[in-house]
């Protein structure tokens, strides 16, 4: 460490009671919008001079601020090795996996190290490594989907695949791309070479030229200081707000004393307050790192073709508003780490499932267990992860069964009491997850279960109420009230099943089965499949047992 940058940091962490680290974190996004604004302006024609440019930020970022010499060294090692293993084991059709493993392997050792350490207040490199192995995990499955027939592949995987290796600059640019290295958000490598050779503001022949969008001088680069400013001024706000509630809404509040002493409504406002508060710490990096890609050009999403308005979400993590007004655990879940859903999603969820079959229990589990050991292993984590997993499938389940008495049967659109369901979805599924996020603030088993006690349990409680009552023939009562109520209004029931006829009133906003940050979004099923297919691998091996023996006495009888 320079003395020199540490001095200040440490200076004005005596002053405000925050931690040097965390105000180098700060520092580190605030500075990279100037030093984006002159990646933005390295000639289009020099790409080698933007990799370089970012590589050498990052270095600073690492070693100069931070002093993470060995952080350094994980980032190499985990780049290195992926780049061999994609150039050595190119054919193989189990070189995805073995980067896979590869990378998570490395950053469990990390995270347990971290674990071990204990010092929440400083900087380490592994969040930096979590966005590693999700750029190059992805790295991996687009470099073998380059070597596969393009009828094989997804359109997605087609606009993604690698046909040839990268060089080892571009590769390293895109590793040590500076406004996102430290906490996000992750990308392919595509988009970082179609952002470097420019192609990836090319205007569609559908677009009139008239609505291209305006840049300056000779840049393809749309001009983005605007967005990318919002973006800065929003992150800040964010930022200011847990400065100022962290001072009263910390996790260890939860533990205090004083907080048993407290009645059970104020409670639940403290839980609540707590959370918010954490989460005010991720609006605020989330949202300046995303707002510094956009200054240096790599948000760029596209232009509407009949507005010309410029869409910069490409490297959107996170919506805040989705989050805390999200009437659905779907909703809010989905809102939440956007890049790491859509990492599961394509690089694990359907990676795991064989070509031509639909995802199922094994792809959920896959993705379940990825996300969770991707996170670390606290325990808090996994006690979260898993209530979270019941809450998802109570919560489509009440959505299904209830939300249609607040909707006309015929048009499905809103009735007046709409309103009260509305109020009452949002305030349970608020209050729902600042219980189940509680271990995720406190890590501890001891201190989740103690947290979870002193609120008497509510949301376990709750969630085994109701998982109870849609296994009992009460479930049936509310399914004919429904089916009463929509044959007056002449809705077809689904007589073959002898369910309710499927709508956007009986399911949930999505009924896909896709778990969201790995969490399934629906349990029950999940279990009722993974019973299917022991019972079904039971039987196989049941079948050879009895050919086998079949062809041991033929071959005794001859």
């Amino acid at each position: 460490m320079i003395p020199f940058i540490n001095a200040p940091f440490v200076w004005l962490a005596d002053r405000i009671g925050a931690g040097p680290d965390e105000l180098k974190l700060v520092f580190s996004f605030l500075l990279s919008y100037p030093l984006a604004g002159l990646l933005k302006r390295v000639p289009d024609a020099r790409p080698e001079f933007k990799n370089l440019f970012s590589i050498s930020i990052s270095l600073f970022y690492l070693v100069g601020l931070f002093d993470l010499w060995d952080g350094l060294r994980t980032i190499l090692i985990s780049a290195i090795g992926t780049y061999a293993i994609a150039k050595y084991l190119r054919g193989s059709p189990y070189m995805p996996w073995v980067g896979f493993v590869f990378l998570m392997g490395h950053m469990s050792v990390n995270h347990i190290a971290r674990q071990q350490a204990n010092s929440p207040r400083s900087v380490d490199i592994t969040g930096a490594q979590m966005v590693a192995v999700m750029k190059l995990s992805a790295f991996c499955w687009n470099v073998a989907d380059g070597v596969l027939p393009e009828a094989d592949l997804s359109d997605f995987q087609k606009d993604r695949r690698l046909v040839e290796l990268p060089s080892l600059l571009n590769y390293a640019g895109y590793v040590f791309f500076f406004p996102s290295m430290l906490i996000g958000p992750a990308f392919d490598f595509v988009e970082y070479r179609r952002w470097l050779d420019t192609t990836m503001f090319e205007v569609p022949a559908n677009v009139d030229p008239s609505k291209k969008p305006p840049t300056r001088r000779k840049r393809k680069i749309p001009r983005s200081g605007t967005p990318a400013m919002k973006k800065l001024a929003l992150g800040l706000i964010w930022t200011f707000s847990f400065l100022k509630l962290s001072a009263h809404y910390y996790p260890e509040v939860l533990l205090e004393d004083k907080f048993v002493m407290y009645g059970f409504l104020r409670r639940l406002v403290v839980l609540h307050m707590v959370g918010f508060t954490a989460r005010c710490k991720y609006y605020g990096v989330w949202t300046m790192t995303e707002g510094a890609c956009i200054l240096a050009g790599l948000g760029f999403k596209g232009v509407d073709p009949k507005t010309g308005k410029v869409s910069w979400d490409r490297l959107r993590n996170i919506d805040p508003w989705e989050v805390e007004f999200a009437q659905n655990t779907r909703g809010y879940l989905g809102a939440w780490n956007i890049n790491t859903n859509q990492w599961l999603r394509n690089y694990v969820y359907l990676r795991v499932t064989p070509r031509g079959k639909k995802p199922g229990f094994r792809a959920s589990l896959a993705t379940f267990t990825t996300s969770a050991f991707w996170h670390g292993f606290y325990p808090g984590y996994y006690l979260s992860f898993v209530l979270a997993s019941f809450i998802q499938t109570v919560a489509k389940k009440l959505r299904r069964f209830f939300r249609p008495f607040f909707l006309d049967p015929k048009t499905q659109q809103p009735l007046p009491s709409k309103k009260l369901y509305d109020f009452a979805s949002w305030i349970t599924t608020q209050l729902t997850f600042s219980y189940a996020a509680a271990p995720f603030l406190i890590l501890s088993f001891s201190g989740s279960v103690t947290v979870w006690a002193r609120v008497y349990f509510y949301a376990v409680v709750g969630t085994l109420v109701l998982m109870g009552f849609f296994a009992s023939p009460g479930v049936k009562v509310v399914k004919k009230a429904l089916e009463q109520r929509n044959a007056k209004a002449g809705v077809v029931t689904d007589k073959k099943s002898g369910d309710l006829k499927r709508t956007a009133s009986t399911d949930s906003l999505s009924s896909s089965r896709e778990p969201v940050m790995g969490i399934s979004a629906d349990m029950e099923e999940e279990l009722d499949e993974m019973v299917r297919e022991v019972k079904r691998e039971v039987e196989v091996r049941r079948a050879r047992s009895r050919e086998n023996s079949l062809v041991k006495d033929m071959k005794k009888a001859m």
